[in-house]
């Protein structure tokens, strides 16, 4: 099928053993120390090893179920989306891998979307369990992942430029897939090795903000806003690099090439769409009509893509549905079935969410079908179960882990 070509094609552009190679820096005089942590961090580290032209040595922490092999680079494992021991103990070996290096030694950091949980070092005086409190409550808040972010930097020790403070003197040179909308390196994974423009009376307004009930211990820490992380132009940073070797924007340049390929007309709507998963298939139905019936903003075939991240907010209890499998429901209910307009959202890494899917497909008869499995879509919606309903369709997107992750792909043809 056409559109999984094209899913196909985007998250093949962001594979690291490709694109990484590209973006290493020059041997440095004394060690070459890597360090990562997210859902790509085995990969680049493979990747590295397979390019890099001397010794090297370090440790990586991703998600279970995407280690593979390496040689003189660890690879650990811990929880995503929400840390684990495990992220607690990796932190703690990455941090240690940067001490006591000099001004000729190089540390390379591999960083990549799921960073952020994966490598968990409380904050003084807070413990794990304080920070997974705080990071389910946020992940059931509708908050943005700039938003997450934002406070998970200022209940960590490791994260918001803490790392590449801690690797001083040494060279640090961080390769990044993004998988955040707009690319900012201080949002993805919590940006350990850039400055942080936050605060701590932002993370404190972000808590207000969603009504959010933190252990005492957190609100305590917030309030204090004692050891403030590394801000710009902190001399400890100052030689620090940053190299973006993959982003949602590439990725979604290569589904347009395919798209072209396969006889369609792509046209790329934005790589930073952030907002409610349903509101945003609402409003795809919608543009979708615009194109079959005025031929604006595009006149088919034509193939609407977009990227970024939307949110899922959760209100009671709660059924199996990541944000892809919510945007086609919201996007086949709006339709109603309207002829000849198909869709494929999928998150790149292969899980929307914590299912075991990148996404799924609806066509015309979407509605029409569940409807004969003794489905209630809207029903459906509602509960969160999104993924239950296109299971039982067999529509479900499965790729298994990608080993990349440059955020949501959506692609609406319009034929």
């Amino acid at each position: 099928m056409a559109l999984r070509a094209v899913f196909d094609a985007a998250v093949a552009a962001a594979d690291p053993r490709q694109v990484l190679p590209a973006h290493l820096p020059e041997r440095p005089r004394g060690r070459t120390v890597v360090v990562g942590a997210g859902k790509s961090a085995a990969v680049m580290a493979e990747a590295v090893e397979a390019a890099w032209d001397g010794p090297v040595e370090g440790v990586v922490v991703t998600r279970d179920g995407h280690a593979v092999p390496t040689r003189s680079i660890a690879v650990l494992s811990a929880s995503h989306p929400v840390p684990d021991p495990r992220s607690e103990a990796a932190a703690r070996r990455i941090l240690a891998a940067v001490q006591g290096l000099g001004p000729d030694d190089l540390v390379l950091a591999l960083i990549s979307g799921g960073g952020s949980a994966l490598m968990a070092l409380p904050a003084p005086g807070l413990t794990l369990a304080h920070k997974q409190a705080v990071n389910r409550a946020l992940l059931h808040s509708g908050a943005t992942i700039h938003e997450m972010n934002c406070v998970r930097k200022h209940l960590s020790a490791i994260k918001g430029g803490r790392l590449a403070a801690a690797a001083h003197p040494a060279r640090v040179v961080t390769l990044a897939i993004s998988d955040v909308p707009g690319d900012d390196p201080a949002v993805i994974a919590s940006g350990p090795t850039v400055p942080d423009p936050t605060g701590f009376a932002d993370a404190r307004a972000l808590i207000d903000r969603y009504g959010i009930e933190v252990p005492a211990e957190i609100a305590a820490h917030l309030d204090r806003a004692e050891e403030e992380t590394p801000k710009p132009g902190d001399a400890r940073l100052a030689g620090a690099e940053y190299r973006m070797i993959a982003t949602p924007q590439m990725a979604l340049a290569a589904a347009a090439a395919k798209a072209r390929a396969l006889g369609l007309a792509p046209l790329i709507l934005g790589d930073a769409i952030e907002g409610e998963s349903a509101v945003l298939g609402t409003v795809m139905a919608g543009i979708a009509r615009g194109c079959r019936a005025h031929g604006t903003p595009a006149r088919p075939p034509c193939l609407l893509l977009s990227g970024g991240e939307t949110t899922v907010t959760i209100k009671g209890a709660a059924g199996r549905g990541g944000r892809n499998t919510t945007f086609l429901l919201a996007l086949a209910l709006a339709l109603k079935g309207e002829p000849r307009v198909w869709a494929i959202a999928g998150d790149t890494d292969g899980i929307d969410g914590t299912e075991d899917a990148a996404g799924a497909i609806i066509t015309p008869d979407t509605l029409a079908r569940a409807r004969s499995a003794g489905l209630d879509p809207a029903t459906v919606l509602a509960c969160h179960d999104s993924y239950g309903l296109f299971a039982a369709l067999g529509d479900l997107v499965v790729t298994g882990p990608t080993l990349t992750n440059v955020n949501d792909i959506r692609a609406v043809l319009v034929a």
